[in-house]
């Protein structure tokens, strides 16, 4: 972990992050922060993430998509992403299954797996209830 000092954005931006389960883009952040810090620019928020990130403290999700976006639930876990709205919902499930999936990568590769990320992609249930 790097030597960074906490910065009242960074800590907002932990804090924001932790109140929201909507998976926010950085310039939703932004114009979160803009109330509390007026003279803040985009470029600060990302560079503030980028700290967050590197120093584990919040987790970019990377689907692929134009925008990044971010997290402060660092454990584990599984997304669903909608494939219609772009909605991505944290999926509580058994986490044995991870154990298994890289039990079985490790048992028939020479490969050393570090960690891994599965997405589930389809449609969410308030898009399917508008079509």
């Amino acid at each position: 972990m790097s030597d960074y000092r906490n910065s009242k954005q960074r800590l907002r931006i932990i804090e924001i992050l932790k109140s929201t389960e909507v998976h926010p883009t950085a310039d939703w952040i932004y114009e979160k922060l803009k109330k509390d810090f007026p003279n803040l620019s985009l470029g600060t928020v990302y560079r503030n993430l980028n700290i967050l990130v590197e120093t584990g403290q919040v987790d970019r999700l990377e689907f692929g998509k134009t925008f990044d976006r971010f997290e402060a639930k660092i454990d584990k876990h599984y997304h669903f992403i909608c494939e219609s709205c772009g909605t991505v919902i944290d999926l509580d499930i058994d986490r044995q299954i991870d154990n298994k999936l890289e039990e079985a990568v490790k048992n028939n590769t020479k490969l050393k797996i570090k960690t891994h990320k599965v997405q589930f992609y389809g449609i969410c249930e308030k898009c399917l209830k508008n079509k």
